[in-house]
């Protein structure tokens, strides 16, 4: 019985000890970066802190792995048909990879399809693109983001109250033929966030949301919205605003007319959000982690050109942020990245 046992602890050693080397051999292959790749992104939208952030992550990985990248963003994200031109002027310049970032989940699915056609991979970033040719997709879940919205928000109102919705849309100028209205122009990120949202909110009889209104990236559209808002709905306890532009609108008006009443969760974080929230006119916001979202697309990007095999998707996460944890030291990390 002893031997049996001397020779059971052996041979649990050694498949201890063929585990480790096979973890060891599976670790993450090396980076060449002998050689300089010509990687194109190309996002929603030229201006704002998110965007802003995703760019600095995706140079601060162009740096690391010998990247030529090139930046490239219309100036709304409304601007499907820029978008598209965009990502046929990369292609024409036979760009090693394009990391996308879509306007539009079905607007931008064909030059996708034809990208691939020419052999030049693309990388979905931070919003999907109705194309089953894309390589990869990075950032975070819109559905599981609209949920903590949800969430927080119905617990600040004790599980009742009327609520108003303030999303994101694109709206394409619209074709004398009139062909495009059977066409999905819209942003996967946002639908999926709304349906998250009211799919959590269902669950509360005594929450009503009263109201949804859609805004492209203008800040003062969004703050307009707000107002009719609150003028039709004189009732209204709480506010969603399910995107930055969104967020900032509402955000200033609440300000402007000192409205403490109304609590409100917001979307990213951008610094003045981080003040309207320890200024108390907004009570949380979720955040995504767009430098990671920019860093990780370049790097996927180099990977796929070295021949390693890249995962479908790479959720990079969301996290709901107030004024207890905003300090915690792992969220400044996501708050200001950058920040070494």
């Amino acid at each position: 019985m002893k031997r049996i046992r001397v020779w059971l602890t052996l041979l649990l050693w050694i498949l201890m000890a063929a585990l480790l080397s096979s973890c060891l051999e599976s670790s993450s292959p090396h980076i060449a970066i002998d050689k300089t790749r010509n990687i194109h992104m190309i996002v929603k939208m030229n201006r704002g802190d998110y965007w802003n952030t995703v760019k600095m992550g995706a140079e601060a990985a162009a740096k690391e792995f010998n990247v030529k990248l090139t930046f490239k963003a219309p100036g709304t994200e409304s601007d499907v048909k820029e978008q598209i031109a965009m990502v046929e002027d990369s292609i024409k310049g036979q760009a090693d990879v394009i990391i996308l970032a879509a306007s539009s989940y079905m607007g931008l699915a064909q030059v996708v399809d034809k990208a691939a056609y020419y052999r030049i991979p693309v990388i979905s970033v931070d919003a999907e693109v109705g194309s089953a040719r894309v390589t990869t997709y990075i950032g975070s879940s819109g559905y599981e983001a609209g949920q903590k919205s949800a969430k927080r928000l119905v617990q600040l109102l004790n599980g009742s109250g009327e609520i108003g919705v303030l999303n994101f849309t694109n709206t394409p100028d619209k074709q004398e033929s009139g062909s495009e209205s059977d066409i999905d122009y819209g942003a996967r990120d946002a639908d999926e966030r709304e349906k998250g949202f009211l799919n959590y909110v269902a669950r509360y009889p005594s929450v009503h949301v009263v109201d949804i209104s859609y805004t492209p990236s203008v800040t003062s559209e969004a703050e307009e919205l707000t107002r009719l808002m609150l003028i039709k709905h004189p009732n209204l306890r709480g506010i969603a605003a399910l995107n930055e532009t969104a967020s900032q609108g509402a955000a200033a008006v609440l300000r402007e007319r000192g409205l403490r009443s109304i609590k409100m969760v917001a979307f990213d974080s951008s610094p003045t959000m981080m003040e309207q929230i320890q200024e108390g006119i907004v009570q949380a916001t979720v955040i995504q982690n767009p430098f990671s979202n920019g860093y990780l697309a370049v790097k996927n990007a180099v990977e796929i050109l070295q021949g390693i095999k890249v995962p479908e998707r790479v959720d990079t996460g969301t996290k709901l942020i107030d004024l207890d944890n905003m300090l915690w030291p792992e969220n400044q990390k996501l708050l200001f990245p950058f920040v070494r």
